[in-house]
């Protein structure tokens, strides 16, 4: 089929996504209490998201994924909405429609001014996942400084197991440290997928607690604050805890000071291996 055929198809089943938000968002406060309706609204941006992907329009793609990350907690959870929600709710439609207004346009959609406008609506959607949460913990009578005092009390336990002897049953416990840690910011998807990758390194059992503890619990701490800030845009994982999620073969974090490096490679290989290491350096 004609390329330019599949682009006129992409945005008349766009558009017709696009209708079915709009009327959900201006209906926000009954729609909430329909889970068919909200089932439709996060079908319709979910299937915006896959047509964007398959065509290459990253911009589209990534916008109609904040939004469908969005309708997911409110299909999820009980929601009380308020008109700064609806605003909020709004405000990511309009980018998303913007978007495809552009692609239909007679020059259609610039990738660096499509770059662009995502950058410029991320403070927006950083404001919506944090009144998502913010609603979500009021609603189960939680206030912000109970929030991060359970994180910092759920990191403090995760440190003292990382401490205890290695066992399938301690892991599991970890592991849980983890899950207790994601539901915290349940709106906050960045956060979801840190505590998720953690919860994945804890369960390879190719690494030692000593590998383990030092990246998760640093990483756990530092994106909390970024949360606690109201600077989620910040959440990032680093690539060493991926490492540690995905590795088939033990991971080892060393120093770069040669000291540091020595006595590394000291407790890991044997004289032979030493050996063969100094004469490739060589």
């Amino acid at each position: 089929m004609d390329q330019q055929k599949i682009l006129g198809y992409f945005i008349e089943e766009a558009k017709e996504h696009l209708e079915t938000l709009e009327t959900g968002l201006l209906e926000l406060s009954s729609v909430v209490e329909d889970q068919e309706r909200l089932n439709e609204m996060f079908r319709a941006a979910h299937s915006i998201k896959g047509g964007a992907a398959m065509l290459g329009y990253s911009s589209i793609q990534k916008i109609a994924h904040r939004l469908e990350d969005s309708f997911k907690i409110l299909r999820e959870n009980k929601i009380t909405t308020d008109q700064k929600l609806e605003s909020l709710f709004l405000k990511g439609y309009d980018v998303l429609q913007n978007l495809v207004e552009k692609l239909q346009g007679t020059f259609g959609l610039n990738e660096e001014e499509a770059n662009k406008i995502v950058q410029e609506a991320e403070p927006s959607f950083v404001e919506l996942q944090a009144y998502l949460n913010k609603i979500l913990n009021e609603d189960e009578g939680i206030n912000n400084e109970d929030v991060f005092a359970q994180v910092k009390g759920l990191l403090t336990q995760m440190l003292s197991l990382f401490q205890e002897k290695d066992t399938a049953k301690n892991r599991q416990t970890l592991q849980q440290v983890c899950s207790q840690l994601g539901k915290l910011f349940p709106a906050v998807d960045d956060w979801q997928h840190l505590t998720a990758i953690a919860s994945e390194a804890i369960a390879n059992p190719q690494h030692s607690y000593a590998t383990l503890a030092p990246v998760i619990i640093k990483e756990l701490k530092q994106n909390s604050d970024y949360i606690e800030l109201k600077q989620q845009e910040k959440i990032e994982i680093s690539e060493a805890l991926k490492q540690l999620a995905s590795a088939k073969s033990p991971y080892i974090l060393v120093s770069l000071d040669p000291h540091h490096l020595a006595r590394t490679l000291r407790n890991v290989l044997n004289p032979q291996q030493l050996s063969q290491v100094a004469q490739a350096l060589t």
